[in-house]
């Protein structure tokens, strides 16, 4: 006897969000990053100014940025609290330069702006769905990955699209194939508001 009929469903999900906010972008805003002071990152450049949504040039990014996290808040999360950004960078990826993988610390979101023309072809994001050493590592055959086995997923991004994830998932950048550099803004966030339960001596106010 063979087992002819099963069924699998997903016990979780992790939320990747993505929208494109082009129409608060301006091109005196893109040249306002593109010129702002660069210093040397371990592999790329990241601005010297590590706040830069706080800058008035850049008001409606801000804005628009916010209206994402409050989408991600309310429709995707659910929750009544609400996400801010704390910390917001500049990053260029010359040639042949990527980005190792990572996650961020002291944050809740992290997202990525991609303000200006992506040069061709586009580096991928890649997230790794392990959050640490794994004692025991499966790979799946590339014809049977799916959602519940594969190790990695692979965004490309688009032009002028903001990414939204949670930020203890790791990610990482392809090497910047053109001989344009790649530009985009990164930025982590926070929440703000009540959280746990009086009663259940969990509250907390942030």
């Amino acid at each position: 006897m063979t087992i002819s009929n099963y069924d699998i469903q997903p016990l979780f999900a992790t939320p990747f969000f993505r929208a494109d906010v082009g129409h608060a972008i301006s091109n005196e805003q893109i040249e306002f990053i593109s010129n702002l002071k660069m210093i040397k990152n371990r592999e790329n450049y990241i601005s010297e100014n590590l706040y830069i949504f706080e800058e008035p040039e850049l008001k409606s990014i801000a804005e628009v940025i916010q209206e994402a996290l409050d989408i991600y808040a309310n429709k995707v999360l659910g929750i009544p609290q609400k996400i801010y950004v704390t910390q917001s960078w500049s990053l260029v990826n010359q040639s042949n330069v990527g980005m190792h993988s990572h996650a961020h610390s002291n944050s809740f979101v992290s997202g990525v702006l991609y303000y200006s023309e992506l040069p061709m072809p586009a580096s991928r994001v890649i997230f790794d769905r392990d959050l640490m050493y794994q004692r025991i590592k499966l790979v799946p055959d590339a014809d049977k990955a799916n959602l519940y086995n594969t190790p990695t997923n692979v965004i490309t991004p688009k032009s002028k699209e903001v990414l939204l994830f949670p930020s203890e998932v790791n990610h990482a950048v392809e090497p910047n194939g053109s001989t344009q550099p790649r530009r985009a803004i990164s930025f982590n966030c926070f929440l703000k508001g009540k959280l746990g339960d009086f009663r259940d001596v969990s509250e907390l106010h942030l």
